[in-house]
Formats: structure tokens, C-alpha cells, sequence
């Protein structure tokens, strides 16, 4: 009974493991679904070449928990067989066998039922991303794949000045967003930053704008002028970006129907 019982502490113990590492993972970034996948594949030594294995492997904290990870699967799986063929090999009669399959078929159904707990798996993904925070420094963000700086997009900073066609106009008015670039903040010359600006702040010239967009749309914009010739740029930019649009969404849409094809 003691192999049965070591066994299945050991199956616990490696999945709590996993969980943990899982966490870890969505704290850089990684989706949840991924994370759980990635960890799960470490701690197993199934091994694999995709896109998504490489960014974790790329990354230096990831690449620490996935190394973290195949180091204790790599004793933890055949401590947990060991175990259980101890346990058989100790066993006897076909009574005691049968109970101690019992035994661990309950246990097993019992850590099943307590995995798809979606109460329990909360409360553990809660605790453990509070622990890791307070001591650990595992939240570091790959940026590069989470803002598809990778793909044509950057975060850029402009520095504005007399006669930009950004100076002087709301951000409203403006109309940014139109042609897919996103204002994340904006450094005045007095030192101060303002932070997810709103539609009525104004650009000054002076002011250094933190811009997301494409690469491309960021260097026409970063050479716009104000007047007549600016309001076409930006006009021809907004038809740009909604043909992009259209164009995405048309793709999506011939995806979606031939994934539900037969």
C-alpha cells in the first residue's frame, strides 16, 4: 500500500509542479492555454519544434522554467513508476493487487475531478502569481511577441515640433487610431508624462509622443506636415488602414469557414 500511496503523492506533487510552472509562464506573457501545454511537455520530456516552443525556449526566464522543469520530470516521472511497480512487486495475492489498483484508480479519478475544478483552479493561479510576484522576478513581458514587433508594427517615440501636423490638436481630432497607430504616452519638456492619454490632450510641439503602429505609417507620420498636404496623407492613411481591415476580416471570415467546412 505504501508504493500505491507514494505513487500517487509523487502524481501530486508533479502536477502541483506544473501548475506552478504554468503560472510562472502567463506571468512573461505566454497565454494561459500555451503556458499549460509548454509546462506540461517540459515536465513530461515530450519533445517538439513549433513556432510557439521556439519564443519560449528564446526567452531567457521562460528558458529557465522550462529548464527548471525538464530537470524535475526527469526525476520525478521514474521515482513515481518506481514506486508503483514497488508496490505491485511487494503485493500479495490477487486481493491485494486489486486493492491497491483500487486505491490508485480512486486517487487518480479523485486528482482528475480536482484538476477540472474551475474554483480550485483560480484560487491556485491566484495564490501562486502572488507568491511569484512577492518573491520572485519572473514578470518580465517579451514585448517583442506580444506587440507583433516581429510582424511590421513598432513602438516608436516622436519628437513633435512647430509645424508637424501632429501639433496642436486634440487627440480626437487627430483621429490616430483611424490609421491603426496607438498613443501609449507623452513626455512634456517639463519632465512630467501622461500616461494613456485621453481624446482632448493636446500635442505640443516639444512634447516626445510614445506611438504603436506599423513601421511604415509610423515614418509617414513622423515626416507629416501640417496642412492641406497632411489632411490628404492622413485621409489616404485611414483608407489604407480600413482596406487592411477589410482585408483581415475577409480572411478571418474564409478561416472560420473552412474550419467548420466537413
Amino acid at each position: 500500500m505504501l508504493g500505491a500511496l507514494s505513487f500517487l503523492f509523487v502524481v501530486l506533487l508533479g502536477s502541483i509542479v506544473v501548475r506552478v510552472a504554468a503560472v510562472a509562464l502567463t506571468m512573461t506573457g505566454v497565454s494561459e492555454e500555451l503556458a499549460r501545454f509548454q509546462a506540461r511537455s517540459a515536465f513530461t520530456g515530450c519533445g517538439f519544434t513549433t513556432s510557439e516552443s521556439e519564443s519560449v525556449v528564446d526567452h531567457p526566464v521562460r528558458r529557465r522554467i522550462i529548464f527548471t522543469l525538464m530537470l524535475l520530470g526527469s526525476a520525478g516521472l521514474p521515482t513515481a513508476i518506481a514506486s508503483l511497480l514497488l508496490g505491485f512487486l511487494r503485493a500479495e495475492g490477487a486481493v491485494e493487487i486489486g486493492t491497491r489498483l483500487g486505491v490508485i484508480a480512486a486517487g487518480l479519478l479523485g486528482l482528475y475531478l480536482l484538476a477540472r475544478s474551475a474554483w480550485v483552479r483560480v484560487a491556485f493561479a491566484t495564490l501562486v502569481e502572488a507568491a511569484l510576484e512577492r518573491w520572485t522576478d519572473l514578470e518580465v513581458r517579451d514585448y517583442v511577441d506580444l506587440l507583433r514587433l516581429q510582424e511590421g508594427f513598432r513602438v516608436a517615440e516622436l519628437r513633435v515640433n512647430s509645424g508637424d501636423w501632429l501639433a496642436g490638436v486634440p487627440l480626437r481630432e487627430l483621429r490616430l487610431p483611424d490609421e491603426g497607430v496607438t498613443v501609449l504616452g507623452i513626455a512634456r519638456p517639463d519632465g512630467s508624462y501622461i500616461a494613456v492619454p485621453h481624446g482632448d490632450t493636446v500635442i505640443e510641439p516639444g512634447d516626445v509622443v510614445t506611438l504603436y503602429g506599423s513601421a511604415e505609417r509610423l515614418r509617414e507620420l513622423d515626416a507629416r506636415k501640417a496642412g492641406p498636404l497632411g489632411d490628404r496623407e492622413h485621409r489616404a492613411a485611414v483608407e489604407d488602414e480600413a482596406a487592411r481591415r477589410r482585408l483581415q476580416d475577409e480572411a478571418q471570415a474564409r478561416g472560420a469557414a473552412g474550419e467548420g467546412a466537413p
